[in-house]
């Protein structure tokens, strides 16, 4: 299927006759990680109500992370989330070492290897949504296994470069899933020079075949016209691509220490969710993710990843900043070649570190450091007693800090797609939804039982 057989499904309104009222009802969001709901209510041509229903109960981690010691830390946060474990134990980590106050003991032979882990992550998380969970929405499919006739040989593509992600991963880690190898300090144990070499040869296949799915990406997917004035947030490092290091900036203005970050956030809950809702003080809804961090820092993309940016630019007629959500899709495609390349270049010629770690002593203390998620900023703040254990801790996950602006997608599209059926209507908002790839089983940290539903807590 083509750009001109999808453009029905994606852009070109059909016949309908909306009554006065209508609501468009989704009771659980597929292909999407954690359970949440949609409810859009129009009246007379109007958009009235717009909630990203998040109804999954609360996990309460900051909760039950008092008291254990900070060396536990990195393998339970790991458990929040089974897409992205390595964003959690490394902004944990990074928080939990100022605390302690060794963040700048860290070397960077340990430094690389962090950033190595993030690449694993980045390649596993960013090709599971791109293939399998967001690209059926573009072609009208209900899913990935629908897609096998047609696009098979990309599916069948993609899973390789995947795998590779996922070695990443369990070479650092331990395993793939939940990995355990992460410590405050460092990693339990370093590859050694046998384990780089067998990987290496994959590595520079995936890059190149990732390179060549991204520009045909390009070309055969029609992306709908949404374009917002979106506030961009990301880290923005001096010298490299974000993932682990950097100050916490915007397209409009905002540039912060990572310690400042929630003089400038606040976080709200709201009746119709279980997670709470991120938005900059005084301004108001903005977007993490890898179009912010595209927009943001797009100079410093590893060079094999920046020579095709230009390239897709020119394919999909506009150039950066790119307004478009919609196109998350190739700035996911465009991290994933940066990633692959930034990994070959980390293992080309590795060396093994004296120490894979350094050692901690306990102490009270405050740490505060946001990593960069597949899907965004995820920060934390530890607060620690004179033996290490953990006194308080505030975890703010990406997909909380997107809900608004989710909510705010579906407003806006709604107002453009109100003539097309109710189906095709639903369609179209759930893959605005996919867009973020939002991890809604992360979002559920808080909520707060003594106030009434009717009343929000500010």
């Amino acid at each position: 299927m083509n750009k001109k057989s999808n453009a029905r499904k994606n852009n070109e309104p059909a016949a309908a006759n909306p009554s006065p009222t209508r609501t468009i009802r989704v009771e659980a969001l597929a292909r999407v990680e954690g359970e949440g709901a949609l409810h859009l209510v129009m009246r007379d041509g109007r958009v009235e109500e717009v909630q990203l229903r998040i109804f999954e109960p609360p996990r309460f981690y900051e909760a039950f992370l008092r008291g254990r010691d900070f060396r536990e830390v990195p393998d339970i946060v790991a458990r929040i989330c089974g897409i992205c474990p390595v964003a959690y134990q490394m902004s944990a980590s990074h928080a939990l070492e100022k605390a302690m106050g060794a963040f700048d003991q860290v070397g960077p032979e340990i430094r690389a290897l962090r950033n190595l882990f993030y690449c694993g992550e980045w390649i596993e998380s960013h090709v599971l949504h791109m293939f399998m969970l967001h690209l059926p929405d573009f072609f009208g499919r209900e899913s990935v296994f629908s897609m096998m006739d047609d696009h098979g040989d990309w599916v069948r593509r993609s899973l390789r470069i995947k795998k590779a992600g996922n070695a990443i991963v369990a070479m650092l880690g331990g395993r793939a899933v939940h990995p355990v190898g992460a410590c405050v300090g460092g990693f339990h144990r370093a590859p050694d020079a046998r384990e780089i070499a067998q990987l290496l040869p994959e590595l520079a296949a995936c890059r190149d075949d990732m390179a060549d799915l991204l520009l045909t990406l390009a070309r055969e997917v029609a992306f709908p016209d949404l374009e917002r004035d979106y506030e961009f947030v990301s880290l923005c490092p001096d010298d490299e691509y974000p993932m682990n290091l950097g100050r916490i900036k915007s397209n409009k203005g905002l540039d912060i220490a990572q310690e400042d970050f929630l003089d400038a956030v606040e976080e709200r809950q709201v009746p119709h969710s279980t997670a709470l809702h991120a938005a900059i003080r005084e301004r108001g809804a903005y977007l993490v993710g890898p179009l912010a961090r595209l927009n943001l820092n797009a100079e410093k993309l590893h060079p094999r990843a920046a020579e095709l940016v230009p390239q897709v630019c020119e394919i999909v007629g506009r150039r950066l900043p790119w307004q478009n959500n919609y196109l998350s899709l190739l700035a996911r495609g465009i991290e994933v070649v940066h990633a692959f390349a930034l990994a070959v270049d980390l293992l080309d010629g590795y060396r093994p570190p004296a120490s894979s770690f350094i050692p901690i002593t306990p102490r009270s203390g405050v740490g505060r450091h946001g990593t960069e998620a597949p899907r965004g900023l995820c920060w934390h703040e530890y607060h620690t007693e004179s033996d290490g254990s953990i006194a308080s801790a505030r975890i703010v996950p990406p997909t909380s800090q997107n809900q608004s602006s989710i909510e705010a997608d579906l407003r806006e599209l709604a107002t453009r797609i109100i003539d097309l059926s109710d189906e095709e209507m639903t369609f179209r908002c759930e893959q605005t939804i996919r867009n973020y790839d939002p991890c809604i089983s992360c979002s559920v940290h808080f909520l707060n039982l003594t106030r009434s539903v009717g009343k929000p807590e500010p």
